[in-house]
């Protein structure tokens, strides 16, 4: 800033020509004085309308999909609806199986999967050597992430259905899931871990800590926002997901038999989630129970979002403190 008062005091030109800044004397509100002039090139406004016009494109088509969505379906929502299955004997339309089988796949995959991505991330950045092996791994799960839904769906049908022999089944779905997802938490989780200063790292071992008491105290809830954006980013894909399902999960709509017996047997029989009735019921041409899906989806997914902003909003609280 001294040379480029230096500059201006001699009458150069240079420091407007390449900043962009008239250099004037003018009076503040405040009283005093000041030598900079902010003028904006007519690049930069337009540059600034451009990303305005971006963002107000983005929120208009999430608007626009939120009203459209709702508008045709939301009068197809209601309790029986939410609370009943389809049944041409009694005559009721409703999606509670589907809902289930959904929290079924979502519980399922994110106690296989969290463990497991978070785990690897923590090797990888913790504990691994950089190297080939390291190399290796990322690229692989690089790779796994850009792998088209279906071929996963054809991996688990192959592998987890006929070779395991779980066929149809909500379990063979929930580990078909885990594959699609695993790259999702562990690219997050390690993203979180490297925005750990490394002063936390180096205190930590000066005091003494082992390393792992040092992840589990100091890193992991330092890092756990960035892994729980990975695991509601994961809970989407979860949700949104029907064409690996298709060859894995099944269709069955129905309830769980009660009991407890009942609750854990379901694991092993077909499911299918809103997606896939969704897609079913599009294809059948109900269009208005296809419509209702869609609204019941759209809240699952913002209910989730809210819930885990609001838990990670009190873990960076309580990190603070």
């Amino acid at each position: 800033m001294e040379n480029i008062a230096y500059m201006y005091e001699n009458g150069s030109s240079r420091a407007e020509e390449y900043t962009g800044v008239r250099f004037s004397y003018q009076d503040d509100p405040d009283g005093s004085e000041s030598i900079v002039k902010k003028r904006y090139r007519p690049g930069e406004i337009v540059l600034y309308i451009l990303i305005g016009a971006a963002a107000a494109v983005s929120v208009a088509l999430l608007v626009g999909i939120l009203v459209y969505v709702f508008v045709h379906g939301f009068r197809q929502v209601n309790w029986s609806f939410l609370t009943s299955v389809t049944s041409a004997r009694k005559g009721t339309t409703g999606i509670a199986g589907n809902i289930i089988n959904t929290l079924y796949m979502i519980v399922i995959t994110l106690l296989i999967a969290t463990p497991i991505g978070v785990g690897s991330a923590i090797w990888l950045n913790e504990y691994a050597k950089p190297g080939k092996l390291v190399d290796l791994i990322n690229f692989t799960t690089k790779t796994l992430a850009g792998i088209p839904s279906i071929i996963f769906g054809l991996f688990g049908m192959m592998f987890f259905g006929s070779a395991l022999h779980l066929g149809y089944s909500i379990l063979c779905g929930s580990l078909t899931l885990t594959l699609m997802i695993l790259p999702l938490i562990t690219s997050n989780t390690q993203e979180a871990l490297k925005t750990v200063p490394d002063s936390y790292r180096q205190g930590a071992v000066g005091m003494g800590a082992s390393r792992w008491y040092m992840i589990r105290t100091i890193l992991l809830p330092s890092a756990m926002p960035g892994i729980i954006t990975g695991i509601v980013l994961a809970i989407g894909r979860i949700v949104g997901e029907s064409a690996a399902l298709l060859f894995t999960g099944g269709s069955d709509f129905r309830l769980p038999t009660s009991g407890v017996r009942g609750f854990f047997h379901k694991i092993l029989e077909s499911g299918g989630t809103l997606t896939i009735q969704l897609y079913l019921s599009m294809s059948k041409a109900q269009y208005d129970v296809a419509y209702g899906i869609a609204c019941v989806l759209l809240m699952i997914v913002l209910v989730i979002n809210i819930a885990v902003r609001i838990v990670g909003a009190r873990a960076s609280a309580s990190q603070k403190k």
